[in-house]
């Protein structure tokens, strides 16, 4: 009964299986299913990852050296490791536990051992041991991390299973990086602007303070107190010029807690929360929760309020700031992951290795993707407007902003590509005052040209288009196999 449970559940999910069908089908082993024997088993493997997590240096290794190790070291083989998971799961019902909480341990233990074991989970994955967090490097805390280093394993099951895929959203960009990231061969893609009745966006690019001093969030100007100023300097005027909420983004943690203590030496804090009431996130989620409820209240109430959050935490990825709780988004620098990320640094040389993604290439499209999630918080419907603006000199270079996606770049106009703090906030100032008339032809600007709704005609030169691409591939793929025929010819002939 268990296994046609465990059928049916992975057949109605479309997402990649924790267990194969083929390990469904198989046996537990005899040797761990009395309870005795799989008990002692854990126990065995439990004082063997102890003794592996004492370690001095980061170790790397595959999961079928791994696997060897165990092996050779305690004379465990990998067979009864696969069923690791689903056999802890029968004692525990067997023992008619209730309260799981405290066997989260040993589950996390025995979930690991059924990854590492299965066979379709030996390419495309790394176990990393580290000696400690590299959060708290002064704290022994060793660690150990199956980790997944190949996007493509996750939507293979997707492509195998369906004829036809589409895969669609508003941070695909750069397009042509996705085939090599999902190893995958599109039939077609498309990069398509936003359809809107008048700009609902203003996107700009602020590179430096009203002093000229540029501003950057790179690690060596974190501790240049100018840059903190400005950024300072630009928060105040757009609190005091920018109804309801206000989002900023800030690339860490650790940036944040900096800036916002150099912000209240320098009265920075005080003089925002004379207009606008503050929030910020942090990392436990009670306490952002809470600070997310109040903000939603202050908007609510007419006054408005600024929310301090951190790109790639849960305000950037998982809550919505639509209508009057997002007119403004800043985002202070690039969020580029942490490069000496032992996990990432694996991930970097697979992709090296197997797609022929070179680093630099795959961490600017990383924090450009992040960067385009963290702004498009304020669009969420048609009828939603707001102001993005890119607080780092470096979103000026053509490598960078070339990465950002259409929908945005539409809206960038070239002269507010460089603007100083001051500028932008007039930009901001118009740009509001514009929105708020009433919606006529005179209106839309004449710079961006766009139609709500693509009529018969347009869908008619769409088709005309396709179907010439069509049969200029089908000829090109005739041709192909044409030479192909004669050059196989004359060399049977000679």
């Amino acid at each position: 009964l268990l296994l046609k449970c465990l059928r049916a559940t992975a057949a109605d999910v479309l997402g990649n299986p924790v267990l194969p069908d083929d390990i469904l089908d198989e046996a537990v082993p005899g040797n761990i299913r009395k309870a005795q024997h799989f008990v002692k088993l854990l126990d065995i493997i439990i004082k063997h990852l102890k003794t592996r997590m004492r370690v001095q240096r980061v170790e790397k290794e595959t999961p079928i050296a791994f696997l060897h190790n165990v092996q050779s070291t305690i004379g465990v083989e990998s067979k009864p490791l696969r069923f690791a998971y689903s056999r802890l799961n029968s004692l525990l019902r067997t023992l008619r536990i209730v309260d799981l909480e405290e066997f989260t341990p040993i589950c996390q233990v025995a979930d690991f051992l059924t990854l590492v074991a299965t066979p379709d989970y030996k390419n495309g994955f790394m176990i990393i041991i580290e000696p400690y967090d590299q959060r708290t490097p002064h704290f022994e805390d060793p660690i150990i991390q199956f980790a997944c280093l190949d996007a493509s394993l996750a939507i293979k099951p997707v492509l195998k299973r369906f004829q036809s895929v589409i895969i669609t959203s508003g941070t695909l960009s750069p397009i042509d990086l996705y085939p090599k990231l999902l190893d995958l061969q599109p039939k077609v893609r498309r990069s398509l602007s936003m359809s809107i009745v008048r700009p609902c966006i203003c996107p700009m690019i602020v590179t430096r303070g009203t002093d000229q001093t540029p501003v950057t969030s790179q690690f060596n100007a974190r501790e240049n107190k100018a840059v903190v100023r400005n950024y300072g300097a630009l928060l105040i005027d757009l609190a005091k010029s920018i109804p309801d909420g206000i989002v900023c983004f800030f690339t860490s943690y650790q940036y944040m807690e900096n800036v916002v203590t150099e912000w209240h030496e320098q009265g920075v804090l005080a003089e925002v929360l004379k207009h606008k009431l503050l929030f910020i996130e942090t990392k436990d989620v009670v306490e952002t929760t809470l600070a997310l409820d109040n903000y939603r209240r202050a908007c609510d109430c007419g006054r408005g309020a600024v929310f301090l959050s951190v790109a790639r935490g849960k305000v950037s990825e998982g809550i919505d700031f639509d209508r009057h709780y997002g007119r403004c988004v800043v985002l202070y620098g690039i969020p580029f992951q942490y490069t000496k990320s032992h996990i990432l640094l694996a991930r970097l040389e697979y992709l090296r290795r197997t797609f022929k993604i070179r680093e630099d290439e795959f961490l600017a499209f990383d924090a450009l993707r992040q960067a385009s999630q963290c702004v498009g918080r304020v669009i969420r419907s048609k009828v939603d407007y707001g102001i993005m603006i890119f607080a780092d000199k470096r979103y000026n270079n053509q490598s960078k902003r070339s990465k950002l996606p259409p929908w945005i770049t539409q809206f960038l106009e070239e002269s507010n590509a460089n603007l100083s703090t001051e500028e932008a906030v007039n930009v901001c100032k118009s740009f509001l005052k514009n929105i708020a008339q009433p919606l006529s032809s005179a209106t839309i600007s004449s710079s961006v040209q766009v139609s709500t709704l693509l009529t018969e005609e347009d869908l008619t030169k769409r088709a005309e288009t396709m179907r010439e691409a069509r049969k200029a591939r089908e000829r090109s793929e005739q041709n192909s196999d044409d030479e192909n025929e004669i050059a196989f010819k004359k060399m049977k002939k000679n």
